[in-house]
Parts: structure tokens; C-alpha cells; sequence
């Protein structure tokens, strides 16, 4: 298996990570790369990139079963209004595509929101960087790399 570069910026910071692998499969969505990990869906988050009114980006993080409500995001991060961006400003404004985004090791550090359910474990699993690689953090090791809050995003 090889590196990405999430993996090495986790090593970089001596931030010890599980990695997986499931590049041979026919895994696409979040809740099939949990069932293919043997992983319980609540602890294998998806990383979402947003826009707001104000022309910011968001990151936000939420289990792979749940879908993101727009309104609670807003409110999350003090803004009238957030949209997802369109998936082919995905890899201009992170470096990353869609299947592959991660909270770390974009171009820039956008603020980013975990939901809060990540609190009812002691680590969560996410994008490596490149489709086919996860990564198992500690929340408490995470906050080494990326600044994060956590807070109730989801429907």
C-alpha cells in the first residue's frame, strides 16, 4: 500500500494513524467503504466542502449514513446561507477529487466542523487523500494537524 500525502503529513506530526485499504473493491459510497472496512458507518465520516453567502469555505465532517443539514452548517459557522460547491471546483480550490477529499493536507486550512457524534468515540475514520485509502485518527491526535470544533450538523 502506498503513502498519500495525508499519511505523511500525519507522520510528519508523529500523529500515530490506522490506515486502510479498499482500492480493490467496488466500494463508491461512504456506507459501502464502511461495510467493506468492517467498520460501524457511525464512526466513518465523510468530508464535505462548502460555500457560503459571504464567498468563505467550510469543511465539515459527518458520518457517512447521515446527510449534512445546510441550515444547522450555517448556523455552525455564523452565516445567513451554505451550499455545497460544485463538484468541479472540488479539485482547484482543495487538490482533492470527490471520493478522495480529507481535512488534511488541503491547498488551504479551511474552518472546519466535525458533527458532534464523533464525541461517542475515541477515534473516526475518513478519506486518506486518494479514493481507496482511509485513515483512523483519534479526535484528540486530529486537533494536531487541523483546528476543528465539533457541533450538530446533520439531519
Amino acid at each position: 500500500m502506498e503513502k498519500t500525502n495525508v499519511m505523511r503529513i500525519l507522520e510528519s506530526k508523529k500523529v500515530p494513524y490506522k490506515e486502510y485499504y479498499y482500492g480493490d473493491t467496488e466500494a463508491i459510497s461512504g456506507v459501502e467503504v464502511a461495510t467493506v472496512l468492517n467498520e460501524d458507518p457511525n464512526i466513518v465520516f465523510k468530508t464535505l466542502v462548502t460555500t457560503s453567502k459571504s464567498k468563505n469555505n467550510y469543511v465539515f465532517m459527518i458520518p457517512v449514513e447521515k446527510e449534512l443539514d445546510l441550515k444547522k452548517c450555517a448556523s455552525s459557522v455564523n452565516e445567513k446561507y451554505i451550499e455545497m460547491i460544485p463538484q468541479k471546483d472540488l479539485l482547484p480550490l482543495t487538490g482533492y477529487i470527490h471520493g478522495g477529499c480529507s481535512p488534511i493536507g488541503m491547498k488551504k486550512q479551511f474552518k472546519t466542523i466535525i458533527d458532534e457524534s464523533c464525541k461517542n468515540y475515541e477515534s473516526i475514520i475518513f478519506s486518506g487523500g486518494k479514493i481507496g485509502y482511509q485513515v483512523e485518527v483519534k479526535l484528540n491526535d486530529l486537533s494536531k494537524v487541523i483546528n476543528y470544533r465539533t457541533y450538530n450538523i446533520t439531519k
